[in-house]
């Protein structure tokens, strides 16, 4: 994919590469971000809380060597869950990775040999702990199920408890949400992606109560975010094409378990039919202040560059909206 122009994605070999000693460029969406020490922000596919004046931005391990030849789709050994900590949501420190991959154990749900994705932290008021939950999976996407963590600091490390599958369903992009009373749901892509599954989470966030409900049947939904915006409960998401973009897709509801009601494209700006060659992971709450929605720019031929794009949300007479920018705005 690389950096989009408005007309085309450029090949790999056009992808802007960023110079190891220019730690304080000015950031561009859709490109390879880099930390406050110089080295490329490496966190996709996750999310940002906040916790005691930080937030804590967790993501995937992609830097390792992307491999294609064989595989049904491109893939680099699962690297665990990195974190990054800031005060301002501009400047970032890497932290180091807060839950590690194995390579001594390739039966273990977290082998480098497997798939470790859309890790998503939230903080349990309650347990006064934070609760991980990630895609666990086989190299060929066979196992779709769901992994959980558990931590006593923001920062880590995590201690991997053990992978399920939702009511006895796949499982495969998932997320976790936290509703402002403190219920928790998790959803995730079912039934190959057909169908979305929300189930509501425990009192402590660690297992799956009995309470699910399906959403969005034969709507091939992935990479859920969901938020709460105008005081209804909107979902960010994308179509099913592996690693290349498609349109967007927006759904409301006035219940995190539903109905969600498809509203259509919310992309705005050059690019909008192909979601600015991104794809979602995660959006943003922030009281008094415009949702972020951020993105990953995914370089299927080197999954190791792929860029982020943050974005606000806007509200729209028809909804909510996300404008295109070329540098990400926290206004």
């Amino acid at each position: 994919m690389g950096v989009y122009d408005g007309r085309r994605f450029p090949t790999e070999g056009q992808l802007m590469n960023l110079q190891a000693d220019d730690a304080t460029q000015t950031r561009r969406n859709g490109e390879p971000w880099r930390a406050e020490d110089g080295s490329v922000l490496n966190a996709h596919g996750g999310c940002v809380i906040r916790h005691d004046g930080f937030y804590y931005w967790y993501g995937e391990d992609r830097a390792g060597t992307t491999q294609e030849e064989g595989l049904p789709y491109a893939r680099t050994d699962a690297g665990g869950v990195t974190c990054y900590r800031s005060a301002d949501l501009d400047a970032w420190t890497p932290l180091g990775h807060v839950l590690r991959t194995r390579r001594d154990a390739p039966h273990h749900d977290l082998s480098v040999d497997r798939v470790c994705e859309r890790p998503k932290v939230v903080f349990n008021a309650r347990t006064g702990r934070f609760v991980m939950w990630l895609h666990i999976d086989d190299a060929d996407y066979g196992k779709a199920a769901v992994g959980v963590a558990v931590a006593d600091r923001p920062e880590g490390p995590f201690r991997y408890l053990y992978s399920l599958r939702p009511q006895g369903r796949d499982s495969r992009d998932q997320t976790v949400y936290v509703d402002a009373d403190g219920t928790a749901y998790h959803l995730c892509a079912t039934d190959g992606n057909r169908t979305l599954l929300i189930s509501r989470l425990d009192e402590d966030y660690l297992t799956l109560t009995g309470d699910h409900a399906e959403a969005l049947t034969d709507g091939w939904f992935e990479a859920p975010a969901v938020f709460r915006h105008d005081g209804r409960y909107w979902m960010l998401g994308s179509g099913c094409t592996g690693w290349e973009p498609n349109a967007a897709k927006l759904t409301v509801a006035d219940d995190v378990l539903g109905p969600w009601r498809p509203l259509g494209n919310p992309c705005r700006g050059p690019g909008a039919d192909l979601t600015f060659g991104c794809q979602v992971n995660f959006v943003l709450e922030r009281p008094g202040l415009a949702p972020i929605a951020m993105f990953d720019r995914w370089v299927p031929a080197d999954l190791a560059n792929s860029g982020h794009a943050w974005l606000p949300v806007a509200s729209d007479p028809g909804g909510v909206v996300v404008p295109w920018s070329e540098t990400p705005s926290l206004d």
